[in-house]
Order: structure tokens, then sequence, then C-alpha cells
């Protein structure tokens, strides 16, 4: 309603109502008064201020700052075009809330399981105004000014905070909301209770401190009509007496409380069973409950309770009961209802001490029914979303039931798996604190939740505390649950990618080559399982170059996921067909390789086009760049380089410029970039992402020392073989050490050193190193792998500078062989028989 609008002239504009509309709560129809605040607040922030400061609405518990807000989004909804509300109590649910307008603001590329990544692009888009400049963001309940302002962006919005903490006012515009005028009551009173004349109205207004939330209990209480005012007011004084007698906690005001007892009084007498709901009710968090939830109490739940529950009228004449007493707000339309916080506390505080645990534990018993029991399912998330803000409250870390445990743990992956690894990470540290207190450190729940944490710290880049963690937690997990255990085996898995992570790829083969028989025996050949083990393991033989036995057992599981899954069209399948044309190529067979990268390639974008994932997935854009490396490796280059650029744009966009698989994309485009003769922006890419390889990864890391290899070469086209000798003798010393002398990195490092020595006319130290780097190459990858011809020519050329004799018989056969292999226009066959070979290396992130 604008500045200055009657009430009336307002209910016959038809507002429009914004584009998106997103989690603001129903609108109060009893609410009253508060026009000079709402206009004063409309001004505010609708001056003629360059930057509109963000403002907090502020004031005891109880005054109505959440029902001004929600008003005031009601009201001026035909000024927005995004209005967004969010629960800010708890500070690890916001990035969830904030990530679901992001399809809702066009931002399409972020997968759904990268809630961080969402949420920081819906702020910055809210920042930048782009697609929508007015929008309204509200933070309600938001009484940690230090751990939502992150989540407050600038720009051309509005944002509305609510808070009973006075230390927003140090960092934003702050309007203070008081209790209702005198006026103000009278009129709410007058509306809930037509019958009351204004002196009633007015003592009872008196009496409860013209506080809004203690004048709905009684207007609820005397609506009814079977309690004069002077009874209530009566009452009510007794009732507040007793109350500061027992000198009850000064969290709220005596006036709620005692209007509080007053109706729960009545309920008592008069439908007892509503009031064990509303006990179960108050242990839920302040976000509204589903009443799904409460639906499964039947299955839960001891009598009388659960006889309630079962029959949908009882169930429904309870609740209605409940919201006619004005004890919680029933939405009829989102089928939920809501507890105001200070009457969950009231009614908290309420119950017998002895009770306390056997309620609780049934709000545990109700929120375990509720799940879906598998976290990995984006079917389920939204079922997980709306279990999340109960479970603290709640206390469902302080359960010894193990299923609630359980429960506990499939929302720490659910937090997992969308990408939510700060939140994850607090919830599973709090969850084994309090297990291992109550149930020792080798307990089966926090054994498996502190696999959780190691999650978390690997996904956040804190490789070695996952490390560390890990390799102790897998260690308690062999003695204490076993080898075979199922969680013995997921946390293998784990610790082998976090082996691999760091570098560390024989130690990592080891791990899986023991870890996969146990997976087919404990979970059976076609589980899921023992399919992401067959993988890890696949990966491992790829990273120490024995990549015939990587296909070997990548075909294998093809296969069985074709017969477990049933088609090549399932994204499972498709991830393994695409394993297969990678390692096709590395083992050399680049054609057929092509063929196989194609096929996947086609089939990924029509998963794109049908939604199933989304074009800047991790793996459809992992399958582009593997297209893009083999048309290179063919001579294909415009479409190479086509296809690079994409992949790394995208990545730069999704992941940030110094994620590995940026890096790696990175190294893609500038090897694209060089073979199509782009030598002065390759060389800039490359040369910047070597120095973030050392800063990202480490100095000493593989893929680090291997991304000099590109570097050499750029540095010898353009005429400086010194400066790429100098490159690649410390990277090669490097590799030895870390990969060994005979790992495909490190030859492939080594016959880039030996044609830098040819171009310098060190013929002689060429010649040497190519002998042995050849031999190495054929017992490593076989006589016919492009990279050993390769290598042949190059050690031809060598010995070709040296004068020897049986250097033109060396050149031809290895021409020849090339020629076989690749066919005569290949760039391989140009460059051997020019005597200047490149062999570049392309990483691949473990």
């Amino acid at each position: 309603m604008a500045t200055g609008e009657s009430e009336q002239s307002y209910a016959l504009r038809q507002p429009r109502a914004p584009i998106v509309w997103e989690n603001v709560p129903q609108r109060n129809k009893n609410f009253t008064g508060r026009a000079a605040l709402l206009d004063f607040l409309r001004s505010r922030l609708t001056g003629s201020a360059t930057v509109v400061l963000p403002h907090a609405l502020h004031g005891l518990g109880g005054v109505g700052k959440t029902q001004l807000a929600v008003e005031y989004a009601y009201r001026h909804q035909d000024s927005y075009d995004v209005v967004l509300w969010v629960s800010a109590d708890q500070e690890s649910l916001v990035p969830s809330t904030l990530a679901v307008l992001a399809p809702r603001l066009g931002i399409d590329g972020i997968p759904r399981n990268r809630v961080d990544e969402a949420a920081a692009a819906v702020l910055d888009a809210l920042r930048r105004g782009e697609p929508y400049s007015r929008w309204l963001l509200v933070f309600d309940n938001a009484d940690q000014p230090e751990k939502i302002r992150r989540f407050v962006p600038g720009g051309p919005g509005h944002v509305l905070v609510t808070s009973r903490n006075r230390a927003w006012a140090e960092v934003v515009d702050t309007v203070d909301v008081d209790v209702f005028s005198r006026a103000e009551s009278l009129e709410f009173l007058s509306r809930r209770v037509p019958e009351i004349d204004a002196a009633d109205a007015g003592r009872l207004a008196d009496v409860l401190g013209d506080l809004p939330l203690a004048l709905d209990q009684a207007a609820a209480l005397l609506g009814e009509g079977t309690m004069s005012v002077d009874t209530y007011v009566k009452l009510l004084r007794e009732k507040a007496t007793e109350l500061l007698a027992e000198a009850r906690p000064t969290e709220y005001p005596v006036a709620v409380a005692a209007a509080w007892s007053l109706s729960v009084a009545r309920l008592r007498e008069q439908l007892p069973e509503a009031l064990e709901l509303l006990r179960r009710c108050a242990y839920f968090g302040p976000d509204p409950i589903r009443l799904e939830l409460l639906d499964r109490g039947s299955f839960a739940l001891g009598p009388p309770l659960r006889d309630v529950l079962a029959d949908p009228i009882r169930r429904f004449r309870t609740i209605r009961e409940l919201g006619r007493y004005a004890l919680v707000r029933v939405d009829n339309v989102r089928k939920t209802l809501h507890m105001h916080r200070i009457i969950q506390a009231l009614i908290r505080d309420e119950i017998d001490p002895a009770e306390r645990e056997g309620v609780r534990h049934d709000v545990h018993q109700l929120l375990r029914l509720a799940d879906p029991d598998n976290p990995e399912d984006p079917v389920n998330w939204p079922k997980y979303a709306e279990l999340i803000p109960h479970a603290g409250p709640a206390q469902v870390l302080e359960c010894q039931d193990s299923s609630v445990r359980h429960l506990v743990t499939n929302l720490g992956r659910y937090l997992w798996v969308t990408g939510d690894y700060e939140a994850c990470l607090s919830l599973a540290q709090d969850a084994v604190a309090q297990w291992t207190e109550d149930s020792g450190p080798d307990d089966r729940a926090v054994l498996s939740m502190t696999k959780h944490i190691a999650n978390a710290y690997f996904s956040l880049g804190r490789y070695q505390e996952s490390f560390d963690l890990s390799e102790k937690t897998l260690a308690r997990m062999r003695r204490e649950l076993g080898e075979n255990d199922a969680e013995t085996l997921i946390l293998t898995n784990h610790l082998g990618g976090v082996l691999r992570a760091r570098g560390e790829f024989k130690a990592a083969l080891e791990l899986d080559e023991d870890s996969l028989p146990r997976h087919r025996a404990v979970f059976g050949e076609n589980h899921p399982r023992t399919f992401y083990s067959a993988n890890n393991l696949a990966v491992d033989y790829r990273l120490t170059s024995d990549y015939q036995k990587a296909l070997e057992l990548d075909r294998r599981s093809l296969a069985e996921r074709r017969d477990a899954y049933g088609s090549d069209a399932d994204l499972q399948v498709l991830v393994c067909r695409s394993a297969v044309a990678y390692h096709l190529q590395l083992a050399g067979d680049w054609a057929a390789a092509r063929v196989e990268d194609d096929y996947c390639y086609g089939m990924y974008q029509d998963l794109v086009r049908q939604g199933v994932v989304v074009a800047d997935n991790s793996i459809v854009l992992q399958q582009s760049k593997q297209l893009s490396v083999v048309r290179r490796l063919l001579g294909a280059y415009p479409e190479a380089l086509e296809l690079a650029r994409e992949v790394y744009r995208r990545y730069c966009d999704r992941a940030g410029v110094e994620h590995p698989y940026t890096l790696a994309a990175a190294i893609c485009l500038g090897n694209a970039l060089r073979a199509s003769g782009e030598l002065a922006e390759a060389g800039e890419l490359i040369e910047t992402t070597v120095a973030r390889y050392g800063k990202v990864l480490g100095d000493g890391h593989p893929d680090a020392l291997s991304s000099h290899i590109d570097l050499a070469i750029i540095q010898r086209q353009t005429g400086n073989a010194a400066a790429a000798r100098a490159t690649l003798e410390p990277a090669l010393a490097g590799l030895r050490g870390s990969v060994g002398e005979d790992h495909h990195y490190t030859l492939l490092c080594a016959a880039n050193l030996v044609q830098a020595l040819v171009d310098l006319s060190e013929a002689a130290e060429a010649q040497q190193l190519g002998a042995e780097t050849l031999a190495l190459f054929r017992a490593a990858l076989g006589d016919q792998h492009p990279h050993t011809l390769a290598c042949a020519a190059v050690h031809a050329a060598a010995l070709d500078r040296l004068g020897r004799d049986e250097a033109p018989q060396e050149r031809a056969a290895a021409l020849g062989e090339l020629r076989r292999t690749l066919g005569d226009d290949h760039p391989y066959v140009r460059a051997a028989d020019g005597q200047r070979m490149d062999m570049d290396f392309d990483p691949q992130p473990a």
C-alpha cells in the first residue's frame, strides 16, 4: 500500500504479483494498525539515497516484527519482481534458501549439488540487479548479525531484517518496533472480539501491556464467548503474580506467559489431546511444520495421541483447536503449522522435567519416520530440506536411538551431496562430539559420522586434514568393525580419493586393489558401491600408466552397468563408457577414442537437453574436454580449440580459476591454442596455469610438475630451447622422484627434453637420454603407441646429429610406423619428417 493510501483503496487495487515469490509466510488476516510504521519503513526504503541500506526491524519478542515484515511484503509486492523470505535463525540453512532462487534468476549453469556456489551466484546476481533490480530479501529472526551479514547483498534491491539483537544498528538502519499504541490495541481487539466494548478493551490492553502476541492469545480465548473480560483479567493478574513469584526466566514478557497459561488451561479442560500435540510441536524448530510430519505420529507415538493422529477427523479437529486458541498458525494452503518461538519456549518450560525426554523423543521419532533414507537421490532433497531446520531445535544429536542417529547421518550426507560442505562439517563435528561423549569413540555411529567430517574437509580443499582423519578413522574402523564392514569399505574408497588428490598414486592403487574384491563380496557385483570402487581402481591404473588394465576393468564395469541400468542413456553407464574412451586415448588408439568420445559427447548433450544434467555439470565438462583433446591429437585443431574455449570458460564461471578442474581445462586450451598457431595467447595462459598449479597442488604434485612440459613446448616453439631445457630438467627430476622413471608423465617430460637438447645441438646427451627413454616407452606403452613412435623419431634425430649410420634406418622405421598408425597427414608424421616433435601433456584431475 502506497504512503498515505487507505486500506479501502488498497483493497480495490489489484497488485501485480512478483515474478518470484518464494517462501513468504501466509498473510495474517488479523493484521492491525502499524500504518505509520509501514509508511515510515516504505519511505526509508524508497528514499532518494544513492545506496539504500538494509533495514532492521528491532524489538522485543512478541511485538510483531515478523508480522510487520510479512505485511510489508504483501502490501508492496507490486513494487518488486523478486521477493524471498529467509529464516535466518540457523545460519547453516541460509545458503540453501538462497540457492532456490538460482534457476528463477536464470542461473542455470550450477549443478543442484553445489549449494554454496548457487547461493554465491544468487547474491552476485542480486547485487548486479540482473536480471531483476527490484527485489526484496527478508531475513527473519536474524539474531546473530555476525553470522548473517555475509549473506546480505548490496545492490539496487531492498533488505529487511527482523531481530531482537541491537547489534544490527552498527551495520544497518534500524527501525524500532514497539508494542501497539493503545489505539492499535483497541482496533485489534475489536476485530478479534467484536462484542467487546471500548472500556473492557482498554482494561485488557492495559494489563497486557499492549503486547501484540499477548493480545492475540487473549482475543482467541475471549472470542469463544464463554468468559467475561472481568474474569479473564482477574485470572490473568493471578497468573502473572504466580509467574513472578516463581521467578520464571525473562526471555519472554510475563504478559505473554500469563495469557498463554490461561489458553493452555482452557485447552487442557476441553481437548487434552490437543495439548499433547502442542507439546510435541514445541520441540520442532520455529520454521513451518509440515502436517505430513504429524500424520506419521500414528506409527510412532503412544496413546492417546497416536489414536488422534490416526483418525483424520480427530486430527483435523485437534489442529483446528490449536489454531483457534492462537497457539499455532495454520496454513491450509501450504499444509503447515507454525508456532511462535516464545510460545514454544513457554511450553517447553511448562513440561515436567520427568516428561521432557519422552516428549522430545516423540519428535525424534516423527522426524525419523519422515526420512526417505536415500539422500543421494535428488528426488528426496526437498524432504531433507524440510527436516534439517527441525533437527537442531529438537536436539536430535542427544538421542542415542540408533535409528535417530541414522537420520542424522543421512542429514549430514544430504548436506554433503548438495554441496553445503560447511553445514555438513558443522553438523558432523557436533554429532561426533556428542556421540563420543555418550557412546565412546569406537561407536559405529561415531565412526560413520567421522567419515562425513573427512568428506567435508576434502570438499573444502582441506586435504591434509581429510587425509589425517581418514587414515586414523580407517584404522579404527578396521579394528572395531572389521575389514569388510560396509562403513569400512566406504571410507576406504574416500581415502583412495584423498591419496590420488595428493599425488600418491601408487598408495591409492594398493589400497583400491585390496578394496574392490571386498566390495564385490560385501555389496555384490552390481551394487553402485562396487561400481564406484571399480571406477576408482581403473583411475589408479590410469594414474600409474597401466592403461591396458584400466581398459580391461572399465570394459568389464561397462558391461555390468549395462546389465544393471539397462541403457547407455543412463548416466551411470555413460560415465563408464566415457572412461573407456579416455583410456583408449591414453593407450594410443586415438581413432577409436574419437569414435567413442563423439558418441558420449552426443549422449551427454541429449541428457542436458532433457534436463537430466546441466551443461556445467563436471562430468559433462570433463567429457567435452576429453573430446577436445582427442580432436587435437588427430589434428582437428579448429574444432578442438572451439570446444576447449567453451570448457575453460564454463569451468572458470563454475569453479573459479584455481580449481584443479579449471587448471586442467586451462592446459587443454593452451595446447589447443598452440596447435592452432596462437603462440602468444597460449604461452601466457600456460605460464599462468603452471604457476597456479604450484600454488594449488604444491610444486611437487605430479600434475604441477607435468604442466611444465607444455610450457617448455611453447618455449621451444618460440625459439628458446635453452629456457625449455631449464624448465624440463627440474620437472623430470621431480617426476622421477614422485611417480617413477617409467611413468607416462616422466617419459613425456624426458622425450621433450631430448627434443630440446637436439635443438641445442647437445646431440650426445640427447642420444643417451633418448635411448633410455625409448626403451622405457616400449616397455611401458608398447612399440606402437604414438608417443613411443614419436620418441623413436626424436631419438633418430639425435642419432642423425651425431652422424650415426643407423640414423636414417631408425628415422624411416619410426616415420613409417607413424604413417601406418596415424595416416600420412597427421601432424606427428609431418613433425617427424621435419625432425621436430612436440608431445604435449593434458592432466586429468583424479
